[in-house]
């Protein structure tokens, strides 16, 4: 997460440290000048102590010798001007990968520094304090709350159009809103099917399979016309030109390996992390993917007795815009940020 945000021409600056080696104070400047962008010395300099305050570039040497690289060397976790980035539509952005990348595996190693583990597995203890001292009424109330949050969150997510307020209603009175399909309140009552079920049963979620995959997806989709197998034709995905794989082999084969890297992961944050991703990116089934992977998350992080996310306080542009990323570039840097901020808000705002 960025300290300052970045003004255009700070960003210009950095695009170039990206795209070279070795660049030293005097580059930037004959860059940036070239560009129309007329700029003395101390700005130069300003601007480059901002880029270094932010984490983004690494500076080496003394004296005259000082010069510059991006500090990020893994593309996955590159930074993006993610507001740049969709100011062309999906028909005009450079993609550099249009179709599913076999290599996204590899390039999802080490999700976390070690600094950031420490740091969310911090917030984590704080989560298991304040919940061994809930009596089983408070955290039963709780439970509710965070499940009425995150079906309403993940359904509108998805495009329905029922409240918070109505959600609550439907969730605790069966109560369903005027004005809105019957399609919709199912959707939102199965989310909190999967998620009763998921507490039932939290040890079953320990080590992933392709059957407790299919599952949570059952649930999620039933009575909503939507097959629960694996999908067999081409499926597009509004607003990107990605378009995953085809071939139910090929399918079957991307998530086997999807499962095995989870179920090799020894920190839950990544599993987690990387299930919420992956699904999405795969989509083995024609619909419900996105659901399925939230829901998942949730599922792993409950058992190995992690805070649960609501995805409450996420903005569903933000959101879809991070995975848009993560399969037209694979860099998963915006939706990793966005993950460890549903973390923090979640272990700030239940079970307390």
């Amino acid at each position: 997460m960025l300290k300052n945000k970045l003004n255009q021409r700070q960003l210009k600056a950095l695009e170039f440290i990206q795209e070279n080696k070795k660049v030293s104070n005097s580059d930037i400047r004959s860059f940036l000048n070239n560009q129309g962008i007329q700029v003395s010395r101390v700005t130069v300099v300003r601007d480059i102590n901002t880029l270094l305050e932010n984490g983004l570039i690494k500076k080496h040497g003394k004296g005259r010798s000082v010069w510059y690289e991006e500090k990020q060397k893994r593309k996955a976790l590159q930074y993006i001007d993610i507001d740049k980035y969709f100011q062309k539509g999906p028909d005009q952005r450079k993609l550099e990968f249009k179709r599913f990348n076999f290599n996204v595996f590899k390039r999802l190693d080490k999700v976390f520094c070690k600094k950031e583990i420490k740091k969310l597995i911090n917030l984590n203890n704080q989560y298991r304090k304040q919940f061994k001292k809930l009596s089983s009424i408070v955290l039963k109330k709780e439970f509710e709350r965070l499940t009425i949050d995150l079906s309403w969150k993940s359904s509108q997510i998805e495009g329905n159009t029922y409240s918070l307020i109505d959600t609550e209603a439907l969730i605790k009175e069966n109560k369903k809103a005027p004005g809105h399909t019957k399609e919709e309140a199912i959707m939102i009552l199965n989310h909190k099917k999967v998620l009763d079920y998921m507490l039932d049963n939290k040890d079953y979620f320990k080590k992933l399979s392709l059957k407790k995959i299919r599952e949570i997806h059952k649930i999620l989709v039933k009575d909503l016309g939507i097959k629960s197998k694996l999908r067999e034709h081409q499926v597009g995905i509004t607003g990107t030109r990605y378009r995953p794989l085809d071939n139910k082999f090929q399918i079957k084969k991307a998530i086997e390996e999807c499962i095995e890297l989870v179920n090799n992961k020894n920190n839950p944050l990544e599993k987690s992390f990387i299930i919420s991703l992956l699904i999405s990116y795969i989509q083995p089934f024609e619909d419900g993917n996105k659901r399925t992977s939230r829901m998942l998350t949730n599922a792993l992080l409950l058992a190995y007795n992690f805070c649960p996310l609501s995805f409450r306080s996420v903005d569903t542009r933000e959101y879809k815009k991070a995975l848009i990323i993560f399969y037209e570039q694979n860099n998963f840097r915006f939706f990793k940020k966005l993950f460890k901020n549903q973390f923090k808000f979640a272990i700030n705002n239940y079970f307390l």
